[in-house]
């Protein structure tokens, strides 16, 4: 090898040592017959010393370089001076004073500069991804992928699963999202579709005996990006035989409690863990992938002002909807100008607005001079403090209100409430409060489309208690679904599954399958069940998002090696790109090309 030692792991028990290393310049500094190199490897740092007058050779070639050249350097490793010890500096104890420098290649002026961590646009780290990976925080979060990784391997392996890969290549199925499809060349007009999960394939292999499986999967969903979503993702698929909810549970607690004290034992993880049923979570947050690291719950205000004179509540209750608030402690000092911006947050998240009051006073004793709200003469006295109280606030505190149908005033509140935590910093950054969200509802209505839609997928088996009312009142039956929520992302879903062919086939009907499309479509897996298939349930965490928040990012680009910009594409290869046309005529496909590209596909990173 070109090299006996990593840069970042030579230290005091090596001085005296002959050694050859190779890797890149990090840094260089001339003293004037003293060239200094920070030579950087996978492995970190370490200060190399050229001195002209006793490696003159060495010393001249060491001129010529620069920044990202790829060098190997031969010399002996010494203890340093105590007063030029780095301490900020794995290797800072000591350096390498160097015999023999080869440059292996040069490197031209970089586009992004590996040795600073300014801010640099992202279509230019993306372009050029293979020199920002080079950067120590894109490494570190690499490095984190791979524990993460092997540390899963190994748990799961410990507990008698085994690791089986699924194909890539399979039918389209509805899986909530659009599929990504490839076309067949031996069979024109038929397409394969790129795996939204491995969902059939792994209930399948429950039927195969296999009992316990587990992958590291890569999946695909052609669907509108954002900062915890990408194209193409990589999620632990679990599917477990002969189990209940308490069973699979349990299993995530323990890997995901281990996994964090493995690779962040710096980060709090309050266990056992709370679980809460969905209506729970949207009652109380307004979402079913709370952050639980600070309180602002909210609080349900509408038989309070149903009858008041306030026509915007009053309207909005008489309407089917509800009033709703939460608490920005210490916001009663906050100018009109800042309040209003809390209102631009909600236009923004569908409501048509947000209505305030300010609390100079306690609620319960307030005066008119302790109240403030531009609706106070509508809503009067009595009313704002009974609101006031009912949501908790005190002396000093802001209510902000919602008023409309409840979708639109839990996804409002809820982005509210995330805001307010962000302005006041009550997140810990350095706690990771994970959760179980349970009873989810099995299927919920698609006014679009005129009917039911599964909830997870159409593969979840409904709650026992709840069987009954699968066909006369399918909005009130419980799926025995789960996700796991932590710090406001969803990190997972799973559930029970269906195992038997007419519990399958019911679910089916209720979404509007009749039975000539289910035989097209789920056949085999209808025919499997009637085989002996297990009890099974499973679960897939998606692992970007988990190493996002192990990392402490809070975008998803900033933990996979090779992503893609929010308009789903690399500028580093050019993807999507078009194919010759031969390529076209051997796979008989006539594209049809829009004249206009979106505006996210010109720039949208």
């Amino acid at each position: 090898m070109l090299k006996t030692e990593n840069c970042g792991e030579l230290g005091l028990d090596q001085v005296g040592r002959s050694v050859r290393l190779a890797g890149w310049v990090h840094r260089r500094r001339d003293h004037g017959g003293v060239i200094f190199l920070d030579l950087r490897d996978r492995s970190g740092l370490v200060q190399v010393v050229l001195r002209s007058e006793t490696a003159a050779e060495a010393y001249a070639a060491a001129d010529e370089v620069r920044n990202e050249y790829v060098l190997e350097i031969q010399g002996n490793v010494l203890a340093r001076e105590s007063q030029t010890v780095n301490p900020n500096m794995p290797t800072g104890e000591i350096e390498v004073v160097a015999t023999r420098l080869v440059v292996l290649n040069p490197a031209k002026p970089l586009p992004i500069q590996v040795n600073e961590d300014d801010e640099v646009d992202e279509l230019i780290r993306l372009k050029y991804r293979y020199i920002d990976l080079r950067r120590d925080a894109m490494r570190r979060s690499l490095e984190l992928r791979h524990r993460m990784n092997h540390y899963i391997r190994n748990f799961m392996t410990e507990r008698d699963f085994w690791e089986i890969e699924t194909p890539q290549l399979t039918a389209a199925t509805p899986e909530g999202a659009r599929d990504y499809v490839v076309p067949s060349r031996l069979h024109h007009g038929t397409f394969y579709a790129l795996p939204q999960a491995p969902q059939q394939f792994k209930q399948l292999l429950m039927v195969a005996g296999i009992e316990r499986y587990f992958q590291i999967a890569r999946c695909f969903r052609d669907e509108d990006l954002r900062a915890d979503r990408q194209p193409e993702f990589t999620q632990l698929d679990v599917e477990w035989s002969f189990v209940d909810e308490e069973d699979i549970l349990g299993l995530m607690e323990e890997l995901f409690n281990g996994l964090t004290r493995e690779l962040r034992p710096d980060m709090t993880t309050p266990s056992p863990w709370s679980r809460i049923p969905y209506a729970e979570a949207l009652e109380r947050f307004g979402t079913d992938q709370p952050d639980l690291r600070f309180g602002l719950e909210l609080s349900d205000c509408s038989d309070l002002v149903k009858d008041s004179g306030f026509g915007v509540f009053a309207g909005a209750v008489e309407a089917g909807g509800r009033v709703r608030g939460v608490v920005m402690p210490t916001g009663a000092e906050l100018s009109r100008k800042e309040v209003d911006r809390f209102t631009d947050l909600a236009k923004t998240l569908g409501a048509k607005g947000l209505v305030s009051i300010q609390f100079s006073a306690d609620p319960s004793t307030a005066t008119e001079d302790d109240v403030r709200s531009p609706v106070l003469r509508h809503l009067g006295l009595e009313t704002a403090n009974a609101i006031g109280q009912r949501c908790g606030a005190a002396s000093g505190d802001l209510v902000l209100l919602a008023a409309d149908a409840d979708s639109v005033v839990n996804t409002t509140l809820d982005g509210i409430r995330r805001e307010i935590a962000r302005r006041l910093e009550l997140a810990d950054p350095l706690a990771l409060h994970y959760a179980f969200i349970t009873e989810f509802p099995l299927v919920e209505w698609n006014s679009d489309e005129d009917r039911w839609d599964a909830m997870h997928h159409p593969f979840t088996a409904p709650f026992e208690a709840d069987m009954d009312k699968l066909e006369s009142d399918p909005g009130a039956v419980r799926a025995r679904a789960y996700d796991i929520v932590a710090n406001g992302y969803e990190l997972a879903s799973g559930s029970i599954r269906i195992h038997q062919r007419d519990m399958q086939e019911r679910v089916f009907r209720l979404l509007g399958m009749d039975e000539a499309e289910a035989q097209e479509r789920f056949g085999h897996m209808l025919e499997a069940f009637e085989y002996g298939a297990p009890p099974h349930g499973g679960i897939a965490p998606g692992l970007d998002r988990v190493a996002m928040l192990l990392a402490g990012r809070s975008n998803i680009r900033e933990v996979i090696a090779f992503p893609k910009t929010q308009a789903a594409t690399d500028p580093m290869t050019g993807a999507p790109s078009p194919i010759p046309q031969e390529q076209l005529d051997e796979l008989a496909i006539i594209t049809r090309v829009d004249e206009t590209p979106s505006e996210d596909a010109v720039d949208g990173a």
